[in-house]
């Protein structure tokens, strides 16, 4: 039996169906009741699947960020939001400020800040501004400046758009090769059920990028010197950055391979990277007391 089919619907109908998995965990970042939604403005999630015969440079920021919110709806399937409204309000205050001095200030959907429940020392950015730190990193923490870097360092792989460039070019092959030249087509079953894993493959690839497999030296790299130049920008001590690195360099001779140990570079050697552009561009800066204040009233 074939049916006609907007190649658009397909997507929009694999949306829907990622979010409707997350359940009422995902209140905390506002992607609760998000799936009829999504199927009201199915016309507005995906005009054509023109931007993605070209690649994910050519995908639309509203394309971005509904891709994001799948991939942040499977975050959230696997990891709790922590529920603190003061933590919350302080991480997305902060955030929102940092992105403003980014490259990129605005997304479609805007910027979204969630701390998690995890004692693993991790953050997490998923495309179009989905942005995730966990509790165990936050604790290791020590004051607003390293805070705003690691924020930073997550918002530069939003600009960067890092997240889209996880999805495998064969997948989009295989996509292409179903829908052939044609906007809307007759579609058999099993082509539907076909292009509909192939987008699930696509939120997969990039889950996997960000939470099992990291990034790449070269894009973890490029992300921190974009994060220096967001918190110089903005006013903050570059230094901060180093400062957690050093952090993270003696946390990960004790956990083997766990957390930013498992989806980074080592430590040491951004530290050694970031400590050389401070040094080079002369990205000196002070520690705000009233900052470090701030911090302290919202540690954990």
């Amino acid at each position: 039996m074939k049916m006609r089919i907007n190649f658009r619907l397909v997507i929009a109908y694999f949306l829907v169906g990622a979010l409707c998995t997350v359940g009422s965990s995902a209140s905390a970042i506002d992607l609760g009741g998000l799936a009829g939604k999504v199927w009201e403005k199915k016309d507005a999630i995906i005009k054509s699947g023109k931007a993605l015969r070209k690649g994910f440079t050519s995908l639309t920021n509203e394309e971005e960020y509904y891709i994001g919110r799948a991939v942040a709806a499977k975050i959230l399937s696997d990891y709790k939001p922590a529920y603190n409204a003061r933590h919350h309000r302080y991480i997305n205050t902060l955030g929102q400020m940092l992105a403003r001095f980014s490259t990129r200030p605005e997304t479609y959907g805007g910027y979204h800040f969630q701390l998690i429940r995890s004692n693993e020392v991790n953050a997490f950015a998923a495309p179009g501004g989905f942005i995730f730190i966990t509790t165990g990193l936050y604790k290791k923490i020590d004051n607003e400046e390293q805070l705003a870097a690691v924020l930073a360092h997550e918002i530069a792989h939003v600009t960067l758009k890092h997240g889209l460039r996880a999805i495998k070019s064969s997948r989009l092959t295989q996509a292409f090769t179903i829908i052939g030249t044609e906007a809307v087509k007759e579609y058999s079953r099993s082509e539907v059920s076909q292009l509909t894993k192939v987008f699930e493959g696509s939120i997969n690839d990039i889950v996997n990028k960000i939470v099992v497999s990291g990034y790449s030296r070269r894009q973890e790299y490029n992300a921190d010197g974009e994060a220096l130049r967001i918190i110089y920008r903005a006013g903050y001590n570059a230094a901060g950055l180093s400062e957690f690195l050093s952090t993270l360099n003696a946390v990960s001779s004790k956990t083997n391979n766990a957390g930013f140990n498992k989806t980074h570079p080592p430590a040491s050697e951004r530290l050694r990277k970031v400590n050389t552009t401070i040094k080079r561009y002369k990205l000196t800066g002070k520690t705000n007391a009233v900052r470090s204040k701030r911090f302290q009233a919202h540690s954990m």
